[in-house]
């Protein structure tokens, strides 16, 4: 798996996770996904994506989009 597949599947884990957690404990939950959606959002016009950090010092080969 390379670095831009790790984080696309971590994010869309986050997104789902909000949208259960609002769904069944509490609807302030879906902020995580507005957190997760804003965070991609920025990271396409930056380049820069915090997980893809934490993701590369896990040692997960490098793709094409963070480097």
């Amino acid at each position: 798996m390379t670095l831009d597949r790790a984080v696309m599947a971590f994010a869309g884990c986050v997104v789902l996770l909000g949208v259960v957690l609002s769904l069944t404990v509490h609807p302030w939950w879906i902020a995580l996904t507005a957190f997760a959606g804003l965070n991609m959002l920025q990271a396409s016009f930056t380049g820069f994506c915090p997980a893809a950090m934490v993701f590369k010092a896990f040692g997960v080969r490098p793709g094409t989009a963070f480097k």
